[in-house]
Order: structure tokens, then sequence, then C-alpha cells
């Protein structure tokens, strides 16, 4: 630990970041206001549709499995746990990296976006519901639940009508993801094109 606070290239390179992080947040609020708020609450329109994933899968296995009770209960964890997920994963993956000047790959952007949506936005409240189902339905014995042997053959069965109907959500929250990475990277290098006085306009690019 004292060796890193010595080092005198890790300073440079703390320095270095915490002053690139800083033109960044200054480029970014001269920015035209419809730039920042898709930066801003473009992630939020992605969350938004995780949670109605979590419904939507949250819904199919309750009509599966026949259950009725604490409709109210289950459908809390299934809005907020996607929605959380989503907002701090996009976070960490884009809008922080963008606004750090670490991500200026483009095509990364994209990717991760598409992924995020997909799997983060999609595929992970549609596997939450299963143990919050599955649970209420062993609570109020509203369907026969397998033995251990059986477990996974059985969920194969209950699931798959209710997550083929899920394809098409997760298509359009790939195609989401994708298209507000893209768009970020498009503002971050908006941000990197603004002239700061006093700056060497190539700085951010290094």
């Amino acid at each position: 630990m004292a060796g890193e606070i010595l080092d005198p290239h890790l300073r440079r390179e703390r320095r270095l970041a915490r002053d690139r992080s800083e033109i960044l947040r200054e480029r970014f609020e001269r920015l035209p206001e419809k730039d920042k708020s898709l930066f801003r609450s473009g992630p939020f329109f992605l969350a938004l549709n995780s949670s109605l994933c979590g419904l939507i899968a949250n819904n199919y296995l309750r009509r599966a499995m026949n259950i009725t009770q604490a409709r109210f209960a289950s459908s809390l964890p299934m809005v907020f746990l996607p929605f959380a997920s989503t907002l701090v994963v996009y976070e960490l993956c884009i809008s922080q990296p963008l606004m750090q000047g670490d991500l200026n790959c483009a095509t990364c952007a994209s990717v991760r976006g598409g992924l995020i949506g997909a799997f983060v936005g999609c595929v992970y409240p549609a596997l939450t519901a299963i143990p919050l189902c599955g649970g209420l339905a062993a609570r109020y014995a509203t369907a026969p639940l397998p033995s251990k042997e059986n477990m996974f053959r059985y969920w194969m069965t209950v699931c798959k009508p209710a997550y083929k109907k899920l394809r098409f959500a997760a298509i359009l929250q790939a195609a989401l993801g994708t298209y507000l990475g893209t768009k970020n990277h498009d503002i971050y290098i908006k941000m990197l094109q603004l002239p700061e006085s006093g700056k060497d306009p190539e700085e951010l690019n290094e």
C-alpha cells in the first residue's frame, strides 16, 4: 500500500485520470440538453423495460403453477430487482467508463449495451422469477413440486412456454441496449470534440 502511494508514476496516472474526468464533466455540461437528457435518462428506459420483463415472467410462471396468492408480494421484487440491477450494471459498464474516458471503442459500447439489455434486462428477470414462484407454489401447495432428481427437467417443462414468449422481449431489450450504448458513445465523441480554453484538444485522446 505504501509503495503505491509513493510511486510517482502511479500518482501521475491517478492525477491524469482525475483531470480527464473533470474535463469530461465540464464538457458534458456544455452539451445540448437533448444529448444530456439521453445520456442521463436512457438507462432508465432500459431499466423500466427490465421491470416489465420481470412482471411478465412472474405472471406466466404464476399461471403455470396455479398461484393466486401473494400477487403484490411476488410482483414487488420482480419490479425492483431487475430495475436496480440494470441501472447499476449499465452505470458500471458504460456510463462511468465513458465519463472517465476509459471506453473509446464504439463497438465495445454497443456490444456492452446489447448484452446488458438482453441478459440483465430480460434473462436475469426471467431466472429470478423461478425461485420466487417455486417458493410460493411450495408454500401454498398450488402445484406438485418434483424431487431433486427431476428438478431440472420439471423447471424446463414449466418455464419453456413462458420463456418462448419472452424471446421477443429479449430481442427488443438487446436492440434498445445496443442503441443506447451507441448513442452514449456518440455523445462521448461530441464531448471530446468540444474546444476548451487552456487545454490541449488532443489530451483526452492520448
